[in-house]
């Protein structure tokens, strides 16, 4: 008996400080006890790191240039060169370094994947807390809006805009950016509107505290888990909408290198040159999987129900 009773004491103690931990505290110890997770974010880490040092690495190691004609050792311009030595992926149909544009190329993708989530989680963030703290006819007008952006056709309106204008990155992140935020304003919508009559709330209300701090200081933390989990899928889900962009010719404009477009390029030449095809396919899928496993990882973490 005093055996067993140690062993629970024991146990007690061993979970006291789990218990004692904040939300963040506890999301970060499931993470830790993550293996998954954890290989996605430092494989996301190693792609983004990569890619950032690509000017470093293309003039030091590859010694090379995205938009550069290279020549062969006998003198002649190296075109459409298999994988070996002096090209490690090959060299396209201009004789531009393969591996070169792939990590001039992630630059642009990762670009467009992190402004298309930085834009899409601060208006849909924005419209859902207003929406859902405040109720009534504001509620009515986000909502409206939301539907009316839902409604769009947005592969209708890309093509119409690249018929005036040429996308570059920026305005291609905007507009993407611009068509993805409703679904995280839904969401937090109703979130803020299972918490906003609680007792804490209105105990803030009666004590004159201001709709701006209610919201930030009271609300805020209540979708952060939402908003960190919906920016991983943004990112995906932009990264993948570029490349889909890319490939039909509506997203980043040739010569300027995005792992779309490299593909799209290299979809004439898949028998005579595969190894065109194949690594910016597979960046992109390697990208997305780290980034979807990230964010599901997270919203297991976030999630209090999930032990």
């Amino acid at each position: 008996m005093a055996r067993a009773a140690s062993v629970a004491v024991t146990g007690v103690e061993r979970l006291r400080p789990t218990a004692s931990m904040g939300l963040y505290a506890r999301a970060w110890e499931k993470l830790r006890h993550d293996p998954i997770t954890i290989a996605a974010a430092i494989g996301l880490f190693a792609i983004v790191a990569v890619t950032l040092l690509a000017p470093a690495i293309a003039e030091n190691v590859l010694h090379s240039s995205p938009d550069e004609m290279m020549r062969g050792p006998d003198g002649r311009f190296a075109i459409l060169k298999p994988p070996g030595e002096g090209f490690l992926l090959g060299t396209d149909d201009l004789g531009r370094d393969a591996l070169t544009r792939l990590l001039y190329a992630g630059r642009v993708s990762l670009s467009i994947g992190f402004m298309v989530a930085f834009i899409a989680i601060v208006l849909g963030t924005t419209a859902g807390m207003i929406a859902g703290y405040f109720g009534h006819w504001v509620d009515d007008v986000v909502n409206a809006f939301v539907q009316f952006i839902f409604n769009v056709p947005f592969l209708f309106v890309l093509i119409f805009l690249s018929v005036i204008f040429r996308p570059d990155v920026l305005s291609l992140a905007l507009i993407i950016g611009f068509f993805g935020w409703p679904g995280t304003a839904r969401q937090v919508r109703g979130v803020v509107m299972s918490v906003r009559n609680l007792d804490y709330v209105l105990a803030a209300q009666v004590l004159g505290a201001t709709n701006r701090r209610i919201m930030v200081r009271h609300l805020l933390p209540n979708v952060a888990n939402i908003v960190l989990v919906a920016s991983g899928f943004a990112v995906a889900a932009a990264i993948l909408g570029e490349s889909a962009l890319s490939f039909l010719g509506f997203g980043v404009q040739v010569p300027q290198a995005s792992w779309g477009n490299m593909l799209s390029g290299a979809q004439d030449m898949f028998r005579r040159a595969p190894w065109l095809v194949y690594p910016p396919g597979v960046m992109i899928f390697l990208t997305v999987l780290c980034v979807v496993l990230i964010a599901d990882g997270l919203r297991d973490a976030l999630d209090p129900r999930v032990r």
